[in-house]
């Protein structure tokens, strides 16, 4: 697949902020206010889609209006970068009524994680555009820890020099937006090795492992050949569902081009311990000559590294110097 990167981010660049998952109306004030001036901190000007407070039912809004603030985001020229509000649960209904020829002849930054992962791997698979699993608009409204989040988002959308991921040394799993006063920090365990192997090189696919599984056997889902996958999933995943959701991705035909797995930290809730994970692995024999690496900052827990769907990244299982340098962004 031919791949193209948009350019980095500079200070005064406009960056529009669009929910094509859930509204902007979950958002509260405070989370906002706090938003706002750390963006607007780097340099950058904000705008807003002009439908992403609408709420219904689901917590989200019409197709006609998500669509709508997608295109205009990619169509406006003063618009260097897109950030998504929220995560959700149904971005993959706006996959028909994507203008892609408008994308790819617009090329910018677009960025989140969790839903977003439909829409960042449905780009690179019918553009070729590299974008983003990084925080969201929200994300940026958390008050206190922010500094690594913060500093990978820098390195990976404003800077061009490969990058040399280095665990946090403490992560957090609390509803920080209910009180961003009262957090719960925990010692990192740093990054934990499942196969060893050497370095091992790819392109980047993957996100939230049951969002991006949606796109089995479809137009959307990308090339798998020569890929490493970064997998992870949320509080509402268990050792069962995270074990037949890999199994289901294991089972395309194309998976046989992957070179190995980096596997985002768990969520607390999800009980999916080092030991546990090194079994759900174990049981696949397809995975037996695969590097695989887990314990790394991104996923539903903070902080979260920013990193490129499509971008290439070498990977190094050697287990007493296990490390990840994304080389293309």
């Amino acid at each position: 697949m031919n791949t193209f990167i948009p350019n980095k981010l500079k200070p005064g660049d406009e960056v529009r902020i669009i929910a094509p998952m859930q509204s902007m109306a979950l958002i509260s004030s405070e989370t906002r206010e706090i938003a706002n001036k750390r963006l607007e901190d780097l340099g950058l000007k904000l705008s807003f889609g002009k439908h992403i407070e609408e709420s219904d039912e689901f917590t989200s809004t019409s197709v006609e209006s998500r669509i709508e603030d997608l295109h205009e985001a990619f169509a406006d020229k003063n618009i260097k970068a897109i950030l998504t509000v929220i995560g959700g649960f149904n971005s993959n209904q706006l996959l028909r009524y994507i203008d892609w020829n408008l994308i790819k002849n617009n090329p910018k930054i677009f960025c989140g994680y969790s839903d977003v992962t439909i829409l960042n791997n449905s780009i690179l698979s019918k553009t070729g555009l590299i974008t983003y699993s990084g925080p969201h608009y929200s994300s940026f409204g958390q008050k206190l820890y922010f500094d690594y989040t913060l500093d990978y988002f820098k390195k990976c959308l404003f800077e061009d020099a490969p990058i040399e991921v280095v665990a946090s040394s403490k992560w957090s799993d609390d509803a920080w937006y209910k009180n961003q006063e009262d957090r719960n920090l925990i010692d990192n365990e740093r990054f934990f090795v499942i196969n060893s192997g050497d370095n091992t090189e790819g392109t980047i696919v993957g996100g939230n492992l049951n969002t991006f599984n949606l796109l089995q056997g479809t137009e959307y889902m990308p090339p798998l050949e020569s890929t490493i996958l970064f997998i992870e999933d949320d509080s509402e995943t268990n050792a069962k569902h995270f074990d037949r959701d890999l199994q289901s991705l294991i089972h395309q035909p194309a998976f046989k081009g992957v070179k190995g797995l980096v596997i985002g930290r768990f969520q607390n809730e999800s009980n999916i311990s080092n030991d546990l994970l090194t079994k759900i692995i174990k049981t696949k024999k397809e995975l037996n000559n695969l590097p695989i690496l887990a314990n790394v900052d991104f996923g539903h827990t903070d902080p979260k590294i920013t990193f490129p769907i499509g971008g290439t990244v070498e990977v190094d299982t050697t287990k007493d110097r296990p490390s990840i340098k994304i080389l293309t962004h």
